[in-house]
């Protein structure tokens, strides 16, 4: 029996549709900022953000090691710059509703794939510790859980952004493992992303459940603990333990 359950949300509890390039969501945050006297126009705006994106990630790597350190920039403060670049500064409301309605905007669809919900209540009843480890926004990835009911449904929410590194480095992995007093062994890793949640866990000793779902990446089945070829979190209840005391 796991005594904690560790999981990945976005292709793993949670699907979503998102398109940060559709024109009308460029339209609409143009005039967000103009409405709050910033000058922006729609492909300015775009071509700003997106070299913001470039920009900061590539600060934010160690030298030397960007491609095994995974860097995770904060995204709020690429809508704060969007703001400086225009002569404006900012307050963190401004910058927060900012996000939150570029998050919004670009969003197809939130949802959470069947069964998981029940999955974090069922773990949590039988007194597993439930905890979420995500690369993700803390901005988007906070409010999304707000309005998919699944804030109090973990022990423990940590999120790439706050820790300026993401999986599969092991530092990520190891902020959950030693700020709880998890050992590895007691623990399973479960995510749709091989390299990413499978193999970044294996990497520390943790059992791994492998789901490829409709957001995976294009990649040969991991070796991971259990191997789930398509979505069922109902199956991966009974592989974590929902069937016994």
């Amino acid at each position: 029996m796991y005594r904690h359950c560790i999981f990945d949300l976005y292709g793993t509890l949670v699907d979503i549709r998102t398109d940060e390039r559709s024109p009308g969501l460029w339209e609409d945050m143009a005039e967000l900022y103009r409405r709050r006297g910033v000058a922006w126009e729609p492909e300015a705006l775009q071509k700003s953000y997106f070299r913001l994106i470039e920009e900061l990630e590539g600060s934010s790597a160690p030298a030397g090691e960007a491609h095994e350190a995974h860097p995770e920039i904060r995204i709020e403060e690429v809508f704060s710059r969007l703001y400086r670049e225009k002569g404006v500064e900012a307050d963190p409301k401004a910058v927060e509703r900012a996000g939150l309605a570029f998050r919004r905007r670009s969003t197809a669809y939130l949802r959470l794939y069947p069964g998981a919900a029940e999955l974090l209540r069922g773990l949590r009843d039988r007194g597993r510790g439930v905890w979420l480890l995500s690369n993700a926004q803390g901005l988007f990835t906070r409010w999304e859980l707000d309005r998919l009911g699944l804030s109090g449904l973990f022990d423990g929410v940590y999120l790439s952004s706050d820790y300026g590194c993401k999986k599969p480095d092991p530092r990520f992995f190891r902020v959950l493992l030693e700020e709880r007093g998890i050992d590895p062994g007691s623990a399973v890793m479960t995510g749709n992303d091989g390299r990413c949640d499978i193999e970044g866990a294996r990497a520390l000793g943790l059992d791994t459940v492998y789901i490829r779902s409709n957001l995976s990446p294009e990649e040969p089945l991991p070796r991971a603990g259990h191997v789930l070829e398509a979505m069922d979190l109902g199956r991966v209840g009974k592989i974590l333990g929902l069937d016994g005391p």
